[in-house]
């Protein structure tokens, strides 16, 4: 019988609604709830178990993971007698928290030229917490985008000199200076995984692009009931468009 790798966990939601648990997740191991047909481990615990192991000894991923753990119990407040989740750190405090605990001490920043303020701001943050902060911006070197192949119409301003970002520059300017930690500001989808693939230190997201929804993606997933329901009617681009086929 071949193995299951049509993995859903997001059908799990139903479950947690339910009664708050999964099979991953509960309280009571008495009344553990039993694994869906879904289940990435009914049949490849193996993974699971190879993965977890890099998590023990003492090399990177390791101390990674055992401080994330740790970042993340220290994210809630323990409230004396009660036993409710208070959440009291944002995520610039998580990620503060992350670089002070992993001993990093200069931190890049992968900026979008439209985010320069709020990365400036984010800047005066890790300087006061004791980090070196160094940022570049998606624009570096001024290479029109038609040198990327595209048409003057394909511009979001055409007929005029519209420089195309460079990510991989961005990491490698940031490679070249040696952080110890790289957080994304703002990169264009597509561009932030570019910035990823090439940086030479791990990379942390801050702010995900989101013209519309003021940098906040998720709005979409709590709409998309009503204000977004086209998403679940139309194709946001026509069949193969921008595929080049």
């Amino acid at each position: 019988m071949s193995k299951q790798t049509d993995f859903s966990c997001s059908k799990c939601s139903a479950a947690w609604r339910k009664s708050g648990s999964t099979n991953c997740w509960y309280a009571d191991p008495d009344n553990k709830p039993a694994k869906p047909a879904n289940c990435p481990t009914r049949d490849h615990s193996d993974i699971i178990e190879e993965s977890f192991a890099l998590f023990r000894g003492d090399e990177e991923d390791a101390k990674m993971a055992s401080v994330a753990a740790r970042v993340e119990g220290l994210c809630y407040q323990p409230i004396p007698g009660s036993d409710a989740i208070n959440a009291r750190w944002t995520r610039v405090e998580d990620t503060i928290a992350f670089a002070k605990l992993m001993g990093y001490n200069k931190i890049g920043m992968a900026t979008c030229i439209g985010l320069l303020d709020e990365t400036n701001r984010l800047a005066t943050i890790l300087e006061a917490q004791g980090f070196k902060p160094v940022s570049v911006c998606c624009k570096s070197g001024s290479i029109d985008k038609l040198e990327l192949g595209l048409t003057e119409e394909e511009k979001v301003r055409p007929n005029t000199f519209e420089p195309a970002c460079n990510p991989v520059a961005q990491a490698r300017l940031l490679n070249r200076t040696g952080t110890d930690l790289n957080i994304i500001v703002g990169l264009c989808v597509g561009h932030d995984i570019l910035f990823t693939k090439y940086s030479d230190a791990p990379v942390t997201t801050l702010v995900v692009k989101d013209r519309v929804a003021g940098h906040n993606p998720v709005s979409v997933l709590y709409g998309q009931n009503f204000y977004y329901k086209r998403l679940q009617k139309q194709p946001v681009l026509p069949d193969k468009s921008g595929s080049g086929k």
